[in-house]
């Protein structure tokens, strides 16, 4: 399997194609496999690397504490490892947040900075929507974790639609939670708690592009359009009908968005 080890941690990571390196980070609840349905896209033409980083899918676990900057110095290891001088970053949700602040402290190792329904602080909302997922996580019953955690990643349309998808998801999902996997969730939710980078995202120089999606209810549009503010020359997009997994509901114009941006 491929891992590279960062300070004493095996890190878990897929890469597929060649040429310029695109990297993509995970939200909350993701892994590698999470990006498999755009494979096929982005490795035409570049080299398609995706990981899992601390606590997340079959990367090691961390013991204590630790903050969305200390992911960002695991990524920061981590190219440093495969030798990647400059990449295409892609941060989705959580995963944005870790792209977020990377950006901040590694901006020269950064080509261009994608961020898909993310934001530039935990609201007060999401940390008590954090809490409940964490109680319902805690119950070790995956059917009412996710009954509790599905409803906010769709929009209403979607859900009704695709129903029996997601139940199976919800099966999925109750297969896996186990104490282990409550504990490296709950740890990921509190990684983020304190998370507040705003006041400095000014100070980010690549070229970005801001993916929201109209009816997300996680993080709403608003605070991307916050971000899009504060970073110069930014690019914002808005998915129309979609919710905060924007990425599964209309997934080719997803990632024709994010393709079109990196070739421009």
């Amino acid at each position: 399997m491929p891992y590279i080890n960062i300070m004493n941690k095996n890190i878990y990571y897929k890469e597929y194609g060649n040429g310029e390196p695109v990297v993509f980070l995970n939200g909350m609840m993701m892994t590698t496999n999470s990006w498999s349905p755009f494979i096929k896209t982005v490795s035409k033409n570049y080299r398609m690397i995706t990981i899992d980083l601390l606590d997340q899918g079959k990367s090691d676990s961390y013991e204590g504490s630790y903050t969305i900057e200390t992911q960002a110095g695991f990524l920061k290891g981590f190219l440093d490892k495969l030798e990647l001088s400059k990449v295409y970053l892609v941060g989705m949700s959580y995963g944005g947040k870790v792209a977020l602040n990377f950006t901040l402290k590694y901006g020269y190792k950064v080509k261009s900075l994608i961020l898909s329904n993310t934001d530039s602080y935990t609201t007060n909302i999401m940390k008590e929507i954090g809490k409940a997922w964490e109680y319902a996580a805690s119950t070790l019953d995956g059917d009412f974790f996710s009954s509790v955690a599905m409803p906010y990643m769709y929009s209403y349309n979607y859900y009704e639609e695709n129903y029996e998808d997601i139940e199976e998801k919800k099966r999925i999902l109750s297969r896996i939670l186990n104490d282990k996997w409550y504990k490296r969730f709950s740890k990921g939710l509190q990684s983020a708690i304190d998370y507040n980078i705003h006041n400095s995202i000014k100070n980010i120089k690549v070229p970005t592009l801001i993916i929201s999606s109209e009816l997300d209810i996680l993080t709403p549009i608003k605070y991307q359009y916050l971000i899009h503010q504060e970073i110069k020359d930014s690019k914002w997009i808005i998915l129309k009908e979609v919710g905060h997994a924007a990425m599964y509901e209309k997934p080719e114009e997803y990632i024709s968005i994010i393709m079109n941006f990196i070739k421009d």
